[in-house]
Order: C-alpha cells, then structure tokens, then sequence
C-alpha cells in the first residue's frame, strides 16, 4: 500500500499483519477520492475502522486537516501510530483503540464534529443502519458532511433515508462495492 496523491505522494504504509484487516486497495482508494476531493481545503475526518489508516493518512496528504482514527485492534493501532509516526503526521492525529460505538459515543460527548467519515468495517459484521442513528444520535456530523461507506455487494444500502442522501455508489470487484451519502441537518 502506498499514498496515492498529495503532500505524501509514493510514500509506503504498512498494512496490519494478519488476516482480521480487509485494506483497501490503491484502486479503490484512488476512484473513491477522485470522487470525493480529490483534494480538500482542510476539515476533519473520522476514519472509523481504520485498519492501517490507509484511507485518513490519504485524506491528510491531500489536504484534510485533522484524522480521528479508531480501531478496536491492538495491531492495528500500532500500525497506525507506525504509519503516523514515519510521516510525521502525530500533530495532526488523534488514535483511539476502541469499539466503533463507545468511540462514536466519546466523540459526542467531546462535542467533535466531522466533515468527513470513513465507515469500512468487516464486511457483514456491523450494521451500517446502527452506525448512521449513532452519528446523528450524538450529533458527530457537520451539515454537508460526506460518510464513505465500503461494503460488500451482498449488503444493500438504502438510497436515502433520514436527513442522509446517497451522492453515488460505485462497484470495485465481485465483493466490494462503496456507497457514498451526504448528510444534512
């Protein structure tokens, strides 16, 4: 995996050993920010899931001001802060290893909003419905926001529903498939 555009163009990420992570791979990231920036004037991402934190270190060399990740994995985690740490990003970073619901929770309870949220958790394993009702529940979404969906194509995602718009949903592979909302208050 690598950086695909921006202040970190070509730069190297390590992927999170073992087999609990899916990354996403240079060709889906590459169209997804192609349809989503390709590059930002800053604000705030929320990289839920993170993984190896492919997808917010790409939105911060391209422009995102500040990335939240989390993850409930110890190795991903490390992997991030790895990641982080080799470009020199840690001012610009927060990372939390927890549960993606007590995250969204916490961040409430901040008073964090974003601009932007990256949802990509093992496919078929949390309910995206859950995940949107605990964003708007703890008021964790700037009007206009952009939430990235990837799933699998077995896991159909309405069109729209509550103050949440679908703007595009795309097909990678036989398996993945994103889906792209914008919220509005």
């Amino acid at each position: 995996m690598r950086v695909i555009a921006g202040e970190f163009k070509g730069h190297p990420i390590n992927a999170v050993s073992g087999q609990k992570t899916r990354p996403t791979t240079d060709k889906v990231k590459e169209s997804l920010f192609q349809i989503i920036g390709p590059f930002f004037e800053g604000g705030r991402a929320l990289d839920l899931f993170a993984g190896s934190g492919n997808l917010g270190i790409e939105a911060l060399s391209r422009g995102m001001d500040r990335v939240t990740f989390v993850d409930q994995q110890f190795q991903a985690i490390q992997t991030i802060r790895e990641n982080v740490k080799k470009l020199e990003l840690n001012k610009r970073c927060d990372i939390y290893r927890n549960d993606a619901f007590r995250a969204i929770k916490a961040a409430g309870k901040r008073k964090k909003t974003f601009d932007f949220i990256f949802l990509d958790p093992p496919y078929g394993k949390v309910p995206f419905m859950k995940l949107f009702t605990a964003l708007t529940e703890y008021e964790l979404l700037e009007d206009g926001a952009l939430i990235i969906c990837e799933h699998s194509q077995e896991e159909q995602l309405p069109d729209s529903f509550d103050s949440y718009t679908m703007l595009k949903r795309e097909e990678y592979s036989s398996l993945t498939q994103i889906t792209i909302y914008q919220f509005s208050k």
